[in-house]
């Protein structure tokens, strides 16, 4: 059968529609106002997102000086975040975001401590070994109060780490508040690995010989990290465990189930459930490292998300006793969700519950009760003592099967 031709006057007529087609497309996305409203809505979305680029498309024309667009949309994806009123959900420029990914490495340039925000400066949570920092003298506990000739009272935190980062080999002087008396210093400042998990072997009272192993983050791959730590002090004769989960704000919740996995043979740790994300309770898998020695958890109020999962669970299921002071108390999760102009938006899409069905957060995303230890264990910021892991220690040792 033979097939028509189309006229050349037939292929210009289509060549002509796909380009009015495409331009109404572009004004729609652009400059929807000037679209007739019969068509606009077909060409430029629904009401909701043309007025929101209507009002940008204001702005940016009629506003007495100029705004870049892009940096109107910015602000206009951050507003709505800001609107959830949710502390754990947060919108990334495409710039912002290249930090974030870049944050995520376990090595920077500084002076190696970890630390939060505090209303004389910045309160110091750990510090690295073999870095200025340590060989300074700086302990856990201290607050470092001024940076580079400025005051850190009263900055946020991204601001005041900002003035004591710097190039490697760079110099700083530091003032920080040691035992409550002040400290001033000149440190170099250097590349500093973080290291994801450190271990130790600890005798407690009665001679048990305790195997300390800390966990930094929930990073990728931390359990294997862990699980290799764990059979190094089992083979240095540990009898019992401490895992240090303190100051430790959480990461991959696959990474909580596998850590947990190190201690606990079978059955669940964790429950998650989310709008838009399928309910599933993620259960041990595989052997455990340590199926049987006696473990203690170590927290503190800085022990969160993940951290708390595997607190949680191990609670729950009486597999470890909890030494220290209440966690924080997050009980819902964030999903990171890139864009296409390079940003993205970490937002809270879900909520977890132990295995016992607890919610350790409060309402919503409101900060909730956490976990309870079952020995009360407090750093006493006036002395260089770790008073908290010496505890843990000695609950884990007193229980030691030798």
């Amino acid at each position: 059968m033979q097939r028509r031709r189309r006229s050349p006057s037939a292929w210009w007529a289509a060549l002509v529609a796909v380009a009015v087609l495409l331009l109404g497309v572009w004004l729609g996305a652009r400059h929807p106002n000037w679209i007739p409203s019969p068509v606009r809505g077909t060409l430029a979305g629904d009401q909701s997102g043309r007025v929101v680029q209507e009002a940008i498309d204001t702005v940016h024309d009629r506003y007495y000086r100029e705004i870049p667009r892009a940096d109107l949309a910015d602000d206009a994806i951050a507003g709505v975040v800001a609107k959830l009123d949710d502390r754990f959900s947060s919108y990334f420029s495409p710039k912002e975001y290249a930090r974030f990914k870049q944050s995520q490495n376990s090595e920077f340039t500084g002076i190696g401590v970890a630390v939060a925000q505090h209303p004389k400066g910045l309160r110091v949570l750990v510090v690295y070994d073999d870095t200025p920092a340590k060989r300074a003298g700086i302990v856990r506990g201290d607050v470092i109060t001024r940076a580079a000739g400025k005051s850190l009272a009263g900055l946020k935190q991204d601001a005041a780490t900002a003035l004591v980062k710097g190039p490697a080999g760079s110099a700083v002087r530091l003032s920080w508040l040691h035992g409550g008396k002040p400290v001033a210093k000149v440190l170099t400042r250097t590349t500093v690995t973080v290291p994801v998990v450190a271990s130790q072997l600890r005798r407690a009272r009665g001679g048990c010989q305790v195997g300390v192993v800390r966990l930094a983050t929930f990073s990728s791959g931390a359990h294997a990290e862990v699980d290799d730590a764990l059979r190094k002090e089992l083979k240095r004769g540990a009898k019992s465990f401490v895992l240090d989960l303190r100051d430790n704000g959480g990461g991959l919740v696959t990474e909580a189930q596998l850590i947990s996995s190190a201690f606990l043979s079978d059955g669940p740790i964790v429950t998650t459930r989310g709008r838009a994300v399928p309910a599933r309770t993620l259960r041990a898998t595989g052997d455990p490292v340590v199926p049987k020695a006696p473990v203690a958890v170590l927290v503190n109020d800085g022990t969160a998300s993940a951290s708390e999962i595997v607190t949680g669970a191990l609670q729950d299921r009486h597999r470890a006793t909890v030494v220290g002071a209440e966690t924080f108390g997050k009980g819902v999760f964030q999903q990171v969700l890139e864009l296409s102009n390079g940003g993205a938006l970490d937002i809270t899409a879900g909520q977890y519950f132990t295995p016992s069905g607890r919610n350790l957060g409060g309402k919503g995303v409101q900060t909730g009760a956490g976990i309870r230890p079952d020995v009360a264990a407090k750093d006493d910021s006036k002395t260089a003592r770790d008073e908290g892991l010496d505890r843990a220690v000695d609950v884990a040792g007193a229980k030691c099967r030798r």
